[in-house]
């Protein structure tokens, strides 16, 4: 990064404008920006879920998710700059099959809960899909890297499951959806 910021507060978005990696200024209500907020938002969310006592493979593969939001924020603040690349998908889809392998197979819905760290899980996964589609909006007008449109859909998935791993971990089992409502 050759530019380190020193004052937090610019005041140059007093406006309403924002400036991109690229120099040029745009709306903060920009579909790009909103994109940008939602990947913001996600990394805080897995930030969040990292600060519970997880198991440490599990740490170190939301550490080097974390990293990888950084990135891909800042592809989407750089219009045509690439980072994320196909391997970065390929590293999500090893995962997803690795954490996916020890899970009994799904019969029901499930809905978000059990333990803290599983519901922590299953809201980045809703923030993931949140990003997504944001994204996916950008792109209906704007080039957008392939790989970032994928990696948010793999990590949205992996969250899924990491949820599940992360209940099966504390004892608790997934919280199933059912027609009858519980007493």
């Amino acid at each position: 990064m050759a530019t380190r910021l020193s004052v937090i507060a610019t005041r140059t978005g007093d406006g309403g404008t924002t400036g991109l990696g690229d120099g040029s200024r745009v709306d903060k209500n920009t579909p790009r920006i909103e994109a940008m907020g939602n990947v913001d938002e996600l990394n805080s969310v897995i930030g969040l879920l990292r600060t519970e006592a997880l198991p440490k493979d599990i740490d170190a593969l939301l550490s080097r998710i974390q990293n990888d939001l950084f990135d891909l924020g800042a592809e989407l603040c750089i219009p045509g700059h690439s980072v994320i690349t196909e391997e970065h998908v390929v590293f999500l889809d090893q995962s997803l099959a690795h954490y996916n392998a020890g899970l009994e197979r799904l019969k029901e819905f499930i809905l978000p809960g059990g333990s803290r760290a599983a519901a922590l899980a299953h809201l980045a996964r809703t923030v993931c899909r949140r990003a997504e589609r944001s994204v996916v909006t950008v792109h209906a007008t704007e080039a957008i890297n392939k790989p970032v449109l994928q990696y948010l859909n793999r990590l949205s998935d992996l969250c899924f499951v990491l949820a599940r791993v992360l209940n099966r971990e504390t004892g608790q089992g997934d919280v199933l959806w059912s027609r009858e409502p519980s007493a």
